[in-house]
Order: structure tokens, then sequence, then C-alpha cells
């Protein structure tokens, strides 16, 4: 038994990681090209559907696109209307795993040839599209091996009665022997996160004869809803529309399995086995029985039920994303700052990079806004409430920057392209050089308060310069902040790059004609002007930061 379980779980785990490599090698492939054919081709409802089957098929994950889909919801990208159309193209598409397995020939060496290509490609080439490829074939190849291995593992288990008679209990001719099946592939693909894992499981045991066809079939119920808890710890902490999202992915699978299941017996089984008449044939060899045609059948239940399905849903697509809409009710008012970064471990870096930017999108309204504020400081507008509002914002800056570079450092360990890796790059440049503008208008703040304490204030002409240096610098501020987004629209950076020198020397100049009023006779002068130098150096810091800001987004280091 101990040999049995080392064989049958090396092998599954060198399915799953087979699984993981082939995604990651074709997300790495395809990179923000996949991204942005979810976005965009979405406009009808079979357009989303058809993105969702194609989608899955290239990355052979409907995991990875329904924490995609859940990514674009929260970001906005797509409504809760769009994200079912998708996710139903995405179950559809998903069974395309259980074709390559039903038909994939001598698994051993199909398995060690496309590891051998793989190898050579990931390990002795240079490009980088070749070397995400590798990993793809590797990750193929490791599947193969899997499902190799699993099956070896499983024939000894025919000499063992108890676990024979085990399976033989699970007869999904009968009410009982049908939930069994569905709650046992339910639970094992909610533990695993991956309903390839089951289908290939499945298809070994009947494969062997030790699962009959029916029961095996059967699996397909479980494993669609199980295969939502992926979705759900995508969504988990997130916003209300990714929990609406994860309830319809849920909701579209359980009743689907409730309409589907009463037609399942006199219905499905017979349509299946009818498109391969030969599925039940026997093949004996040194006198132990395996059935090698049945998979095709399985893999044959497994998309017409996803396709059935479909067509039952797809009309009152917009009716049912009403009802989840009610089910879970969203507020933008109290929505979290941060509820976009609450992700699962399963997210792409191309979506984790427009979560962060999310963030970073806050932090640079939030600026504007501190800068406003600023003003009002100067010129002796703002309330006490404005005031303290700034240095909760600032706070809250310094807890979004923290957040974002703790998030994206994790996706750094992740495979990405190259154009992935600098994206990540810029976001955290950007989100520190946002960050320390926050602190800078605070120190504005600051240096206002210490010389309003000591009972002075700025004289007419020195608020005067003040809100003129606050003027140029809030308007540099709004032209760099208008290129921080996705897509960023083209601009001239050697002309912001002028405007930026020339305003580095009218605070210069301010700063010089300051130090000139300190004289005997104002002797509260160098107070005074301390103050308004700590205010024009704070500004002359924030002209650096958005420089900054704009020389990275042109790809500066």
């Amino acid at each position: 038994m101990l040999t049995i379980l080392v064989i049958v779980g090396g092998g599954l785990g060198t399915f799953l990681l087979g699984m993981k490599h082939l995604s990651e090698g074709l997300q790495a492939v395809s990179g923000s090209g996949l991204r942005r054919f979810m976005s965009v081709a979405t406009t009808h409802r079979l357009a989303g559907v058809g993105t969702g089957v194609l989608s899955t098929m290239i990355v052979q994950s409907s995991s990875i696109i329904t924490v995609m889909v859940v990514g674009f919801v929260s970001s906005g990208l797509m409504n809760l209307s769009q994200a079912i159309n998708v996710i139903i193209g995405s179950n559809i598409g998903t069974t395309a795993t259980a074709w390559l397995i039903a038909f994939a020939p001598d698994v051993k060496m199909l398995g060690l040839c496309v590891v051998l290509v793989g190898a050579a490609l990931y390990f002795f080439q240079g490009r980088e599209r070749l070397h995400d490829i590798g990993l793809a074939l590797m990750g193929l190849g490791c599947i193969f091996m899997g499902l190799y291995w699993m099956k070896e593992g499983m024939e000894p288990v025919r000499s063992m009665p108890a676990v024979v008679e085990a399976f033989k209990s699970l007869d999904a001719t009968t009410a009982w022997g049908l939930v069994k099946c569905v709650l046992v592939s339910l639970v094992f693909t909610a533990v695993v996160q991956s309903s390839a894992a089951t289908t290939a499981i499945a298809m070994t045991l009947a494969q062997q004869g030790l699962l009959s066809f029916e029961a095996a079939a059967a699996t397909v119920f479980g494993m669609n809803i199980g295969t939502t808890m992926t979705a759900w710890l995508a969504a988990f902490n997130g916003s209300a529309e990714a929990r609406q999202t994860a309830l319809a992915h849920t909701l579209f699978n359980v009743v689907g399995t409730v309409i589907i299941i009463p037609f399942f017996v006199p219905v499905l089984l017979p349509l299946a086995t009818s498109f391969f008449p030969h599925s039940a044939d026997a093949v004996i060899v040194n006198g132990v029985t395996t059935y090698p045609h049945v998979a095709a059948p399985m893999a044959a239940v497994h998309t017409l039920f996803n396709v059935i399905t479909t067509l039952f849903f797809l009309p009152f697509s917009r009716q049912f994303a009403a009802l989840v809409s009610r089910m879970i009710k969203s507020n933008p008012a109290e929505k979290p700052h941060l509820s976009a970064l609450r992700m699962s471990s399963h997210i792409s870096p191309v979506i984790a990079c427009d979560q962060a930017l999310l963030e970073v999108e806050f932090m640079r309204d939030s600026d504007i806004e501190l800068l406003a504020a600023a003003g009002k400081v100067i010129s002796g507008d703002a309330a006490g409430r404005d005031e303290e509002h700034m240095l909760h914002r600032e706070g809250v800056l310094d807890n979004v920057q923290r957040e974002v570079t703790e998030f994206l450092g994790k996706i750094m360990v992740k495979r990405a392209p190259a154009a992935v890796s600098a994206r990540v790059r810029r976001l955290l440049r950007l989100s520190d050089e946002l960050e320390s503008i926050s602190d800078e208008t605070a120190t504005i703040l600051k240096a206002t308060r210490r010389l309003r304490k000591g009972g002075q204030d700025f004289s007419a002409q020195s608020r005067q310069a003040l809100l003129d240096v606050h003027a140029i610098i809030s308007a540099f501020a709004e032209a760099a902040s208008r290129l921080v987004k996705s897509p960023r629209p083209p601009f001239d950076l050697a002309a912001l790059q002028a405007t930026a020198h020339d305003i580095g020397e009218r605070i210069r100049s301010a700063r010089r004609r300051q130090l000139d009023r300190v004289g005997p006779d104002d002797p509260d002068s160098p107070v005074r002007v301390l103050a308004e130098l700590d205010v024009l150096n704070a500004y002359e810091r924030i002209r650096s930061c958005y420089i900054n800001i704009v020389e990275t987004l042109a790809g500066g280091k």
C-alpha cells in the first residue's frame, strides 16, 4: 500500500507540477496579449464565451482565467455580465485537457520526448520566447509522465479486494452512488485546486477497470463545482465585485449540475458513448483486463455537460448577473482602497500589475489632492480638518506604498516576460516617488504650523512668492500625473525636462530672494525665512520626484 501511495502520489505531484509549468510557460509566451484579448473581446455575450474558451485553451487552466476575470472585475475592466460570459466559456475550454489526456498515445515515451525538446529549449536557448516555450513543453511532458506513473501505481490495486470494493461502491447508476461520486470529486478538486488532476485520476481508474465508466463520468459534476474554490480564494478578501464573480462561477456550476443530473444516466451517457462505439471494448494483456478507450467518452461527457449548461444560461446571462448583484451588493463609497491587492497566489503577473496600477493611480490622485491642500495651507485658507486630512492621507499613502512593494515583491519571484518584469520595476519606482511627494506636502504643513506656533506668519510678499511657486509646481504635477495610467499617452520627454529645469531655476531664485530678506531691522526674519526655505525646499523635492516619474515612464533607470 505504501508503494502504491508513493507512486500514485508522486505521479499526481508530477502531473500538478506539469500543469503549473505549462500554464506559466504559456502565460509568459502570450504575455500581455492575453490580457488585451480578454479585456477587448467581451463586447458581445458570444464573444465573451469565445474569449473564455480560447483563453482557457491557451493557458490550459480555467483557474488562471477565473482569477484573471476576478482581477478584471475588481479593476473595472469588465462588468459582472461580461465576466460571467468569460467564465462560461472557460468551463468549455478546460475540457481541452480531458481530450488531450484521452487521445495521448504512449504517454511514457511521449512525455520523455516532450521533456527532452523542452529541456533543450529551456536550458540551451538564450532567446526569452524559446525559453518560455521550453518551460511549457517541459510542463506538458511532466503531465504525460504523471499520467504514466499514476497508471503504473494503480495496477497493483487490482489485487486488493478491500480497495476494489470501495471503488465499486461508487455506483453512479443509483442516486446515493451518484451523490458519493459528486462529493468525492468535489472535495478532491477543491483540495488540489485542479479539475484536470481529478479528470486524469478518474480516467486512469476507469481505464484500469477499478472504476465504472458511469462513476468516472459522474466526477465531472463534482470537479466543476470544486474548481470554483480558486475563485473564492482570489476574491475572499477582495471587493464586492470580486465576490460577485466568484459567486456567479459557483452558482453557474451548481445550478448546471442540478439541471443535468436527472438526464445523466438516460440521456448524457448514451449520447457520449454513441460517438465512440468501441469505448467499452476490453483489452487483455498478460491476464490483465483494461479499458484503454473509455477516456474518450468521458471527455465527451465533460464537454457535453458544459456546452448544454452554457446553452441554458447564455440567453439569461444579464438576468443572472442582476440576481448575483442583488445577493452580494456593492457599495462603491465604502470600497476599501487596498481591496484590489487582496488576490490569491494564482494571480498572473500581468493581472497583478494591473491591480498594483490601481493603487499607484490612487497615490497619484491623492498627491494632487494633497498639493491643492498645501496651497490652502500657505494662503491661510485651510481649516483644521483640512490639515488633519493631509496628515491622515500621508499616513495612508505610506501604507499603500508598503502594500504595493510587498505585493509586487511576491510577483517578482514568479516567472514573467521581460516586459512584465520591467513594468513591475516601474510600478515600484512610481509608488516610491509618489509616497515621497506626500511626505513633502506634510513637510510644508509642518513648517507652516511651526511658524504659526511661534506667533508668526508669512509676510504678504513671501506668501505671494510661495504661491507662485506652488502654482507652477501644481501645473507640472498635473502634466506628469496624466501620464501615470495604462495605456500611457505619448509625451515629449525633452519638453518636460526643460520645464522642470525652468521650475528649478525659479525655485532657486526665490530661495535667494528669501535669504536676502534676513537683516538686523527684522529680528524675527531668520525664523520666518527658515520656514519659507523649508517650504521652497519641499517644493524643489516635489519637482524632482515628478521629473523622476516622467523619466521612469520614458524608460529611464
